[in-house]
C-alpha cells in the first residue's frame, strides 16, 4: 500500500497552493507522509519541505500541478522516473496533464488501491558534443529544438541516422520530438500526430528551403546526429522549450532513446482521443 506522496506545483498559482493545501490534508487523514517543495509559499504543518530532488527520492509517487511545463520540468529531475507521475491540469492548453482538479482526489483514492494504469512515456537523452567533446548531456520528455535568430539567414544542419548520412537540412531549423512531444512545437510546424505509446522519433524540418524535406519518423533506437554547418552566432539549441544554449559553427547535437521512461498515471475518466478532440477543437465549426 502506498505510504509517501510528493506535490510539485507551478509557482505563482493561487489554484495550485489552494489545492495543494487540500491534499496534504486529505493525505493526512488517512495517514500518508506528505513532501512538498520548500519554496512553494503555502502554510502547514502537515507535510515535509524538501527540495526537488530530495522530494523525487522520498516518495513512491507525486502529484504534479499546474501545466505541461511544469511536467516537462519533473521529467529532468534525476530519478523522476523511477516514481509514479500524477499529472494534474490547472487550466490551459495541456496535452500531458490530462487529469482536472476536480478528479484527484477520486483518483487518489484508487491509486493508493493499487486500482491505476500506467502510461509509459519515452524519454530522449541529448548531448551536445563541442570540439569533439561531450559538453552538456540532457533529458528532455518532448523534444529537442535546433533553430535560428529571427534575423539569421538560413541554416545548414547536416545529420545522419545511426552513422548513414540522411540530408543537409537547409531550414530555419530541426525539430526531434518523441511521440510525447508530437503535439508541441512539432504539430505547429506541420509534423504528424503520434499516439503516446508508440516508439518512435520524429525529425520535423523547420521552414525548410526545399518543399520535398517532410517529416520522417524514425524507429526508437536510431541514434540521430545533426551538426552545424553555418557560421551564424544566431543559432540556438533549445530542450523541452525550457532548457536553451547557443551553438557553434560544427558543434554536433546528438539524440537518442534515454535508457529510462516516465510512467504516468492515466487518467480514468478520460482517452487519449477525447484529449486530442478538446485540445484541437475537432468537430468544431
Amino acid at each position: 500500500m502506498m505510504k509517501t506522496i510528493g506535490i510539485i506545483a507551478k509557482k505563482g498559482r493561487s489554484e495550485a497552493r489552494e489545492l495543494t493545501k487540500q491534499i496534504c490534508s486529505w493525505c493526512a487523514e488517512r495517514g500518508l507522509a506528505v513532501y512538498i517543495e520548500k519554496d512553494l509559499n503555502i502554510i502547514t504543518n502537515q507535510a515535509q519541505r524538501v527540495d526537488p530532488l530530495e522530494l523525487i527520492l522520498s516518495v513512491e509517487a507525486v502529484v504534479v500541478l499546474g501545466g505541461d511545463g511544469t511536467l516537462l520540468s519533473v521529467a529532468r529531475i534525476p530519478g523522476s522516473e523511477k516514481v509514479l507521475i500524477i499529472p494534474v491540469n490547472l487550466g490551459g492548453l495541456g496535452f500531458l496533464t490530462e487529469i482536472r482538479a476536480d478528479e484527484i482526489f477520486n483518483l487518489l483514492e484508487q491509486i493508493i488501491a493499487g486500482r491505476y494504469t500506467i502510461d509509459s512515456r519515452m524519454l530522449l537523452e541529448v548531448a551536445l558534443v563541442r570540439n569533439g567533446t561531450p559538453h552538456e548531456t540532457y533529458r528532455i520528455l518532448n523534444d529537442v529544438v535546433i533553430n535560428k535568430g529571427a534575423m539569421a539567414r538560413i541554416i545548414d544542419l547536416e545529420t545522419t541516422v545511426n552513422a548513414q548520412y540522411l540530408n543537409t537540412f537547409k531550414a530555419d531549423g530541426l525539430i526531434i520530438c518523441t511521440p510525447t512531444g508530437s503535439t508541441a512545437y512539432s504539430l505547429s510546424a506541420g509534423g504528424p500526430i503520434i499516439y503516446p505509446s508508440l516508439r518512435c522519433i520524429s525529425i520535423t524540418p523547420i521552414c525548410p528551403h526545399t518543399l520535398t524535406n517532410r517529416p520522417i519518423i524514425l524507429p526508437d533506437d536510431s541514434v540521430i546526429q545533426i551538426r552545424l554547418q553555418s557560421e551564424h552566432e544566431d543559432v540556438f539549441l533549445t530542450m523541452d522549450g525550457q532548457i536553451g544554449m547557443r551553438l557553434q559553427k560544427d558543434d554536433c547535437v546528438e539524440v537518442r532513446k534515454s535508457g529510462s521512461a516516465m510512467a504516468l498515471v492515466k487518467s480514468p475518466f478520460c482517452d487519449y482521443f477525447e484529449v486530442l478532440k478538446e485540445k484541437l477543437r475537432w468537430g468544431e465549426r
